[in-house]
């Protein structure tokens, strides 16, 4: 697991808004963790993550509808300790048409030319550095790929980490997020894991695994006014709901390793199934609360209430109009405030990890295992690298009551 997953932070609100079917969708993706280097490589790096307020879907996509009445909105922040590596074909590019189609790629802008593509369509998402992540009104989601794979021949735990987060929303659509009845993330999961194996295998055969979690925002059976998160989580990743009116956790996911530092995944040789390992929990959440969806890049190298504290102290500034938060007045939306506060969340879990001397509760653990390590950089791994010198994401989301024209 290569980079800081950046804490995914939807937040739930009621309010008036565009109609549906012009009302964009907004997720917030973890940072990337990066790994310690010269200081001088150090000084070239910058040193903010990369932002946004949306993940691409492809122009054609017809928005699929849910019985919920509530979205998220949300933003992500990227830091990569290296650059994703491109996808192989026939990934890279969409699929030829014609025998000229090959050498015919001045039609196409710089952007297009970069989209990665699977059964003909766009792969849903973005890639940070092995990891994935995406957003859409109803479902978010982070998959935090196993870097190690990356000194395979033919590995690549950034295409799985993506195919599987892409086939996994997919399916989700295809079932308008439960509809009338109850969704089954982990079914949808299953698939996902099954199509995926099914694009990657010969004559295209690339090998990979990663953890997924995800959080589908859906409606309770008894009232559509009342907010119920279905969250699903297989590996070290971490789903986290804060209450900021109570300034307090109501809810977080729970490790899964085979051992210590690693953890269940999906993919290649891997004995872990979503039907056999997955694990989903319905939440009940409210208005205003923050969701968070965290890799271990993050929750790795902060206490809970760390996290807590420097997501309620950015929300503040915010909410303030502090000037190093981009707050404009009339101008800025939720989703700029989750940016923002997923942006120093990512920057607060970085700075623990390249301090050779500070505590983080990866370190704690690793004592607890009787293994040697110094603050925040351990040179030991398993079947991956250490936390704390991956790739970090987190992403917040913050849901919203949609109210059609």
């Amino acid at each position: 697991m290569d980079a800081l997953r950046p804490p995914h932070l939807p937040r739930i609100f009621r309010r008036p808004t565009l109609p549906k079917l012009l009302r964009p969708a907004y997720f917030r993706q973890s940072a990337s963790l990066a790994q310690q280097q010269q200081p001088e490589q150090q000084e070239r790096r910058p040193r903010d993550p990369v932002v946004g307020t949306t993940t691409p879907v492809p122009d054609e996509t017809v928005p699929s509808t849910s019985r919920s009445s509530f979205y998220f909105e949300a933003g992500y922040a990227l830091f990569a300790k290296r650059p994703s590596r491109p996808f192989p074909p026939p990934f890279l590019s969409p699929p030829s048409g014609s025998f000229s189609d090959p050498l015919s790629t001045y039609d196409r802008s710089r952007d297009r030319r970069r989209t990665s593509y699977v059964n003909g369509e766009m792969i849903r998402g973005i890639t940070n550095g092995d990891d994935a992540v995406l957003v859409s009104e109803n479902f978010v989601g982070a998959n935090d790929g196993v870097g190690a794979w990356g000194e395979r021949e033919r590995g690549h735990a950034a295409l799985w980490s993506r195919l599987i987060l892409h086939f996994w929303a997919l399916e989700a659509e295809r079932d308008a997020y439960g509809g009338s009845a109850e969704p089954d993330p982990v079914r949808y999961l299953q698939r996902a894991l099954d199509q995926t194996a099914e694009v990657t295998s010969k004559p295209n055969e690339w090998l990979g695994t990663t953890t997924a979690c995800s959080a589908l925002l859906h409606s309770s059976p008894r009232s559509l006014a009342h907010p119920l998160l279905y969250v699903t989580q297989l590996g070290d990743s971490q789903i986290m709901v804060v209450r900021p009116k109570d300034k307090k956790v109501i809810y977080k996911t729970e490790e899964q390793w085979h051992w210590f530092d690693c953890p269940r995944q999906l993919g290649t040789n891997s004995p872990d199934t979503p039907k056999q390992n997955a694990v989903m929990d319905k939440v009940p959440i409210e208005e205003n609360d923050v969701v968070l969806a965290m890799s271990d890049g993050v929750c790795d190298n902060l206490w809970e209430h760390e996290v807590v504290e420097n997501v309620l102290d950015s929300m503040n500034k915010w909410e303030q109009g502090d000037e190093k938060a981009g707050m404009v007045a009339g101008e800025s939306t939720y989703a700029d405030g989750m940016r923002f506060v997923a942006q120093e969340l990512v920057k607060a879990a970085r700075q623990i990890a390249e301090d050779p001397f500070a505590e983080s509760p990866f370190m704690e653990r690793s004592i607890e295992e009787g293994i040697p390590t110094e603050g925040a950089t351990i040179l030991f791994f398993i079947s991956s690298p250490p936390a704390d010198l991956s790739d970090t994401a987190d992403g917040l989301w913050r849901i919203s009551l949609k109210i059609d024209a």
